[in-house]
């Protein structure tokens, strides 16, 4: 377990430099203000934004593909465990904190799940879980919705803690874009967690340029930041 406890010490650091509190769910972000950019045309992420967000948390995951008869690779989902952030001192400590997080992410062992960094993460007094993110068919079934959930983490037993959302903006990454995905603005169209989430400072996820058709699906490994605005808790 020599990578879990380099893992811890690194995040330990982080925290004491964030000086975090002790465990705790979730803080007040009524003072927060996310500096949402535009596009390199100018086109905003997004135009009505609420005061502040809700939740703030950092997703830990792998962005999932599958290869074309075209040769390309398609978004097939992904999957994420997020943890809250939301008891940081600034809004630049979300970067901070969603890098790092990527920085170790990115060299853990390839047996490792999302899940089993969040838990070693959790020998600190801190992150806390909120819940995961994954994808889910829409209603007509034929494509794929994404989904943040918290039922089975820092909302259980609220069975309306969940959000699915659409796509409503959609800029490049800042930095490095043909490495990390893309900024997303969202609707929420079922679930009372959100009416609005936000994808920002994201690291990784995205595919190589091209592939054989029949090569197996892929896990790009990312993290990035999510906010959640409105919605009833």
């Amino acid at each position: 377990m020599q990578f879990a406890s380099l893992l811890v010490t690194l995040f330990a650091s982080t925290y004491i430099v964030f000086a975090a509190p002790a465990k705790t769910s979730h803080c007040d972000l009524s003072h927060v203000s996310l500096n949402f950019p535009t596009s390199p045309t100018g086109t905003p992420l997004a135009t009505a934004i609420a005061p502040a967000p809700k939740f703030l948390g950092v997703g830990v995951g792998t962005q999932n593909y599958t290869c074309s008869a075209a040769g390309t690779y398609t978004s097939a989902g992904a999957y994420a465990e997020i943890f809250d952030v939301s008891c940081l001192p600034t809004k630049d400590s979300y970067a901070s904190i969603t890098r790092l997080a990527f920085d170790v992410w990115k060299i853990a062992p390839k047996s490792w799940t999302p899940a089993e960094v969040v838990k070693t993460l959790s020998e600190l007094h801190s992150p806390v879980v909120l819940g995961q993110h994954y994808f889910i068919s829409n209603v007509a079934g034929t494509a794929l919705s994404p989904k943040w959930d918290f039922t089975s983490a820092s909302e259980a037993g609220h069975t309306d803690a969940f959000v699915v959302g659409a796509k409503t903006g959609d800029i490049p990454a800042p930095i490095n874009p043909a490495e990390n995905i893309d900024w997303l603005s969202l609707s929420g169209t079922s679930g009372d967690l959100a009416n609005q989430i936000f994808r920002l400072e994201t690291n990784g996820g995205q595919p190589p340029s091209s592939c054989t058709p029949g090569s197996p699906e892929i896990f790009i490994r990312y993290s990035s930041l999510y906010a959640f605005y409105g919605g009833s808790f």
